[in-house]
């Protein structure tokens, strides 16, 4: 039975790179070229099947549609992303091309696309390393996902040209797909909290998002991306994304297995591989100095690069209809690239904070906006989450005369606070770099209500690692997560449905108070 030798090879593999500090996706990809030569080997009948091939469709496009849970469009749409993809994608090819056309003596147009392949990162393996480490809302994160969406919509042109299909006119449909959001946000709200949500997900990810977009002629990766980009303002989107995490954690076991299982290179193949690898570093380099030229510090466009330095799944996708031949050199390429690329990942910062002297001398003196240093000037009382917690918060202090200001990490959100005449910026907990060029010397009291438990830990650290010696209060839902909260620094860390109670409660007695007197 295959289905028991994957999850075996599987589990035993990511278990054994995970035990020597490896992401376990590496384990994944060697337990597939093993299955491969075990089969070659053994004759059995292990894959890849078309059973492997819906398992591994259904974990891309889950990951997908829970990094456009996190999305917010409006970061995406800069000059960096935007300028920066489209300068490394024509760039690349006016490279590559003539170099296959003349090392390998390929035709021009075969040489054309497999530089077109190359040119591709991976949206699969970036959005899994910046997941993992909480850095998709960071700066460099949001720059690295919007250059790879730019990258999937040209690969999604370049398949419709060498398919020689177009969208069908139905496809038009889809500009009208922001019309049905308010539709969307009920459903997420009537959908409760237990398996409904979990049900609601995979419909949009995977009915709505993935079949429907393939059904007028476009792409479900596209899809399911756009459908979670659609959600990713609702107040549930990270509940609905967390609901969603351990399902599409074991569909996209599959996705990795499928590349090895494909089958175990010839001499060539592996000539062409090892050529790829040698020219890889030039991709990243690129970047590097793109988007510094867009005036991002050396940081940003260092962990930005790092994550783009590999080739992408969707090369494949680009060659098994174009160039079947060179299915097989290019996933062994692609499969190499993800074992250099995920532990270099896995270390970006250290490995920044060792070159950073080297790398800092090709900063532009002027720097992106969202990159400025932040000085919170003379605000005594800092707010870090403006959701419903944070802005009672705030709307509660602020008559009592005391100067405060609000953190908020989705910048329209910021914006709709100061329309609202509220002292709130942009700032992502987060981000590392946030820290690092944060002032705030008047600042005696700290309350942190973000969303999720990792940017309360990560706050409450950095504070205390600035040498921040005031107050840090926050709240949970749980019991061992304000544990958690106080151990990172916090002098206390309230149970939120004890403080509504309480809250509650001091009604009851107020009115009690006002009819006695």
């Amino acid at each position: 039975m295959p289905e028991a030798l994957w999850i075996s090879f599987a589990f035993a593999l990511g278990l054994l790179v995970k035990g020597v500090g490896l992401p376990p996706l590496v384990g994944y990809l060697a337990a597939g070229f093993l299955l491969s030569g075990l089969s070659d080997v053994t004759g059995m009948d292990i894959g890849p099947t078309e059973i492997l091939g819906h398992i591994a469709h259904v974990g891309v496009l889950l990951l997908l549609f829970t990094v456009g849970l996190k999305l917010k469009l409006r970061s995406i749409i800069s000059p960096e992303v935007i300028g920066g993809s489209l300068l490394h994608f024509a760039i690349t090819c006016g490279v590559f091309t003539p170099g296959l056309y003349l090392l390998m003596e390929l035709p021009w147009s075969t040489a054309l696309l497999l530089a077109i392949a190359l040119s591709f990162s991976s949206t699969v393996l970036a959005a899994k390393v910046l997941e993992s480490k909480r850095e998709l809302r960071a700066f460099h994160g949001r720059v690295a996902i919007g250059i790879l969406i730019m990258q999937d919509l040209i690969a999604l042109v370049v398949m419709s040209l060498a398919g020689g299909e177009t969208p069908s006119q139905w496809a038009l449909i889809v500009f009208g797909l922001p019309l049905l959001r308010p539709l969307l946000f009920r459903l997420l709200d009537a959908s409760g909290h237990d398996e409904l949500l979990v049900l609601l997900g995979l419909l949009l990810a995977l009915v709505l998002g993935g079949y429907g977009f393939e059904s007028i002629g476009l792409s479900s990766e596209l899809g399911a991306l756009v459908f979670g980009a659609m959600l990713a303002s609702h107040p549930r989107a990270q509940e609905l994304s967390k609901s969603l995490w351990s399902v599409k954690e074991v569909f996209l076991v599959g996705f990795f297995l499928q590349i090895g299982i494909g089958g175990l290179p010839d001499s060539q193949a592996l000539t062409f591989a090892i050529v790829a690898m040698l020219v890889l570093p030039l991709k990243g380099l690129l970047f590097f100095f793109l988007l510094l030229a867009f005036r991002l510090r050396a940081r940003s466009g260092f962990l930005s690069s790092l994550a783009l330095t590999n080739y992408s799944e969707f090369g494949l996708i680009v060659a098994s209809i174009a160039l079947p031949e060179w299915l097989v050199p290019l996933a062994i390429s692609v499969s190499l690239s993800f074992v250099l690329s995920a532990p270099l990942n896995r270390f970006a910062h250290n490995l920044y904070e060792r070159f950073a002297p080297a790398l800092s001398q090709f900063e532009s003196q002027k720097h992106h906006p969202d990159e400025q240093p932040l000085s919170l000037g003379s605000a005594r009382v800092l707010i870090m989450g403006m959701g419903r917690t944070g802005t009672a918060a705030y709307d509660w202090i602020a008559p009592k005369a005391e100067e405060l200001i609000g953190l908020d990490s989705d910048p329209a959100k910021a914006d709709e606070h100061r329309k609202a005449g509220r002292h709130v910026v942009f700032a992502d907990a987060e981000d590392a770099s946030f820290w690092h060029g944060l002032h705030m010397p008047e600042v005696h009291s700290v309350i942190l209500a973000l969303g999720d438990i990792e940017g309360k830990l990560i706050a409450a650290r950095m504070l205390r690692k600035l040498g921040f010696r005031g107050y840090i209060v926050a709240h949970t839902m749980y019991e061992d997560e304000a544990r958690q909260i106080r151990e990172a620094g916090a002098n206390d860390a309230y149970l939120t449905m004890n403080e509504t109670g309480v809250a509650l409660a001091s009604h009851i007695i107020g009115r009690d108070s006002g009819q006695a007197g």
